[in-house]
């Protein structure tokens, strides 16, 4: 279980509503910000450098020298506004995105608790309680935000009853989870293969 802490995980007003947790992203904002420290300090460094009568840092010269006359339409031109949109496009994606899919938000029944479960584990009890049913060999679970697929393989006794009982043990045991959204269960069950 998670609660809500100072890393972005959510604001103090939600009001009751269980949202999605959100992720801190440390590392992509920590990239960023190195490089745009570092841009910014090679070309204040050089800025400097040239109103106090020095000359500019080749690079600059070379850089200004090949933008005057290259055309617009030039590959390595396009290339470069092609890079620079799609990273663009990721932070503007990475900053309103959630980012933490592995959490599953759980119900508030206290506006100033909030609590998410890991789906890994959420799919681990699902399994142990499936396991549960007579005539389950083997079962495989995945959780999702939306759904928890459910695939069975059965030994002995009627395939549907199985698959009832699976589907019953299911239903009860995502309640008891508590999670805030109430996922949609789908369940297959089947006979090992014959050797």
């Amino acid at each position: 279980m998670r609660r809500r802490g100072a890393g972005g995980e959510g604001g103090a007003g939600d009001g009751g509503r269980a949202g999605r947790f959100w992720s801190a992203r440390r590392v992509p904002a920590a990239v960023v910000a190195v490089v745009v420290l570092g841009a910014a300090g090679v070309l204040l460094y050089d800025v400097a450098a040239v109103r106090a009568g020095h000359r500019a840092l080749g690079w600059r010269r070379r850089l200004a020298h090949e933008l005057a006359h290259r055309p617009l339409h030039n590959g390595w031109i396009v290339a470069g506004a092609v890079l620079a949109v799609l990273a663009g496009l990721w932070l503007v994606v990475l900053a309103a995105t959630p980012g933490r899919r592995g959490v599953l938000p759980m119900r508030r029944d206290d506006p100033d608790v909030r609590a998410g479960l890991d789906r890994r584990a959420a799919a681990l009890v699902l399994r142990d309680r499936v396991m549960e049913v007579s005539g389950v060999q083997s079962v495989r679970v995945d959780v999702g935000r939306l759904a928890v697929r459910a695939r069975a393989r059965s030994h002995f006794r009627d395939l549907d009853e199985v698959r009832t009982d699976v589907e019953g043990v299911l239903a009860d045991a995502v309640r008891e989870l508590g999670v805030a959204r109430r996922p949609v269960l789908s369940v297959r069950v089947h006979r090992p293969p014959r050797r």
